[in-house]
């Protein structure tokens, strides 16, 4: 029998609900926690910002088809309304997308557990409230979802399944450079009801994951993010983002970088030591906007590795603002178990083509001595690159010269060039994929001129070097000029006339590879040293 994911994942929740379940009671607030229920599942007056987000994946009864969907409130006071909601519906098999943003005015918004009624610009009414009993009382952990859009709706019941996952134990995080908030997760929660699609409706079953945020972390204002949401077949649950700083680097604190995970009933843990390598990247249809769409998730912490893969390429929401939100599917090895899953991901952070500038050499002349050094102007913590390099000597094709070149210089052993060739450059970013790409051309070529450190057999010593080195054996005779340059080719120090000696302090430099050159009126000479 095919045993499919959501089959896998079905067969632990079942299991999972014959235990204990101590938390299914309000008030319940877990220990040491800054979040309690009912009331933080209501609305938040003091908070500059808050939404209401599920998304889940559902089966039709009678049909057998797959769905996924993605529903959430965000209460954002602007031009006289309060918020906006944002529906999608994604038909699994097709892949066909269909979404929906409108602005919204609450006429209910309690504060005291969740009970939102939408007034819906040009929809109606819509609801997501806590479920009541016979008596009005609310049942804990048990709600009931009303949406509808141009192109369809939801009529959903949910129970939760599971206790409530407090990403940095506690529900509180500071999230990018000044912000905060509010966090949990309801990582499984049991679907019923019914789904309508292009007029049809029919009965749906499934699963869901419930987030609730709530501070002045602001997705359409703060730094830009990626998130991942997964639901595995062994029982874990995980929560993951990382944040982008406006320079696109992702520093390694908790503030930028979270994985929350549920383990079990009685087993959660928060982390941001892990690693996520981003394996394919999908521009949109008009070219705008390009997302990540397949990544590897590695951690020592249960010897997670994942990867993480996007369902289709057009789940894009464009209104209020442009982001990526659709279904995934996860596959892998937890503690060197297989696994599957299926999750959502909801991505901010759009990727650039690189964007490249040659440090050296830039005209002039060219000693093969000293390294060919560029620069990439745009860098990206989740587009690494590697580089591929060309040159052509006067009026001949570009010939590679190497490829997969990971630093941003390189030394070029060739003995093939001639004194007084006039030598292009070529090089080339791109991501693992290919996907993602930028070149850059040498503005003007560069005469050659030759490197005679062989010839002379001129040796630095000590090497690698602390403080000072000398030449064995010895400077050249009519020496007038010595530079040192870093490894991208950038000129550090120039010694002339009475300073130039055999003894070089090189203690000013930060440990890494230079080269020393020497100019004399008959020959330059180049050589390279490590400091340490």
């Amino acid at each position: 029998m095919k045993f499919t994911p959501y089959l896998l994942i079905a067969s632990v929740l079942v299991s999972q609900c014959v235990t204990s379940q101590d938390w299914k009671t309000y008030p319940y607030k877990p220990a040491g926690s800054k979040i309690s229920f009912p009331k933080d599942e209501g609305w938040h007056s003091a908070e500059a910002i808050e939404w209401w987000y599920n998304s889940g994946h559902l089966k039709g009864v009678t049909s057998g088809k797959t769905y996924s969907y993605m529903l959430t409130y965000f209460y954002y006071p602007a031009s006289g309304f309060d918020g906006f909601r944002i529906l999608n519906i994604e038909d699994d098999a097709s892949g066909k997308f269909y979404q929906e943003s409108r602005p919204v005015k609450y006429t209910t918004l309690s504060t005291t557990h969740l009970d939102i009624e939408a007034s819906v610009y040009g929809r109606g009414k819509e609801s997501w409230s806590n479920k009541v009993d016979g008596n009005g009382n609310l049942i804990p952990f048990e709600y009931a979802v009303v949406a509808s859009s141009a192109m369809g709706g939801l009529n959903l019941d949910y129970k939760s399944l599971k206790r409530p996952l407090l990403p940095g134990d506690d529900g509180y995080l500071d999230q990018g450079a000044n912000d905060y908030t509010y966090y949990y997760s309801q990582t499984s929660n049991a679907v019923t009801g019914k789904l309508t699609l292009n007029g049809m409706t029919e009965d749906v079953t499934g699963n869901c994951w419930i987030d609730r945020q709530y501070g002045n972390f602001n997705p359409l204002t703060s730094e830009k993010y990626e998130w991942f949401q997964m639901q595995l077949s062994n029982g874990m649950d995980i929560n993951l983002w990382n944040i982008f700083t406006a320079q696109n680097a992702i520093p390694d604190n908790e503030k930028y970088r979270i994985l929350a995970a549920y383990v079990d009933e009685s087993t959660q843990y928060t982390i941001s030591d892990f690693n996520i390598e981003r394996l394919s990247y999908n521009w949109m249809a008009d070219s705008t906007m390009c997302y990540a769409s397949k990544w590897r998730l590695t951690s020592a912490k249960n010897n997670l590795d994942l990867t993480i893969t996007t369902k289709n390429d057009n789940s894009e929401v464009t209104l209020p603002f442009r982001f990526f939100e659709g279904s995934t599917s996860v596959s892998g090895t937890i503690n060197g178990q297989s696994v599957t899953g299926v999750g959502f991901a909801e991505l901010l952070h759009s990727y650039e083509q690189p964007k490249l500038t040659i440090n050296n050499p830039v005209g002039g002349v060219f000693n093969p001595g000293l390294p060919i050094s560029w620069q990439l102007m745009n860098p990206d913590a989740g587009r690494p690159v590697t580089y591929n390099i060309e040159y052509r000597v006067n009026k001949s094709a570009f010939k590679p010269i190497t490829e997969g070149v990971k630093d941003t210089f390189y030394v070029w052993n060739n003995s093939s060039l001639s004194e007084g060739d006039s030598i292009w450059f070529k090089i080339t970013a791109m991501s693992i994929d290919g996907e993602l790409k930028g070149t850059v051309v040498s503005a003007s070529p560069s005469t050659v001129i030759p490197d005679n450190a062989n010839s002379l057999n001129i040796k630095v010593f000590p090497n690698p070097v602390r403080d000072y080195f000398y030449l064995k054996p010895g400077l050249p005779a009519n020496s007038s000029q010595c530079k040192i340059f870093d490894s991208k080719g950038r000129e550090i120090r120039v010694i002339t006339g009475s300073s130039i000696s055999n003894k070089f302090d090189v203690s000013f430099l930060q440990t890494g590879i230079y080269f020393l050159q020497i100019d004399s009126p008959e020959r330059r000479v180049v050589l390279k040293f490590l400091k340490r």
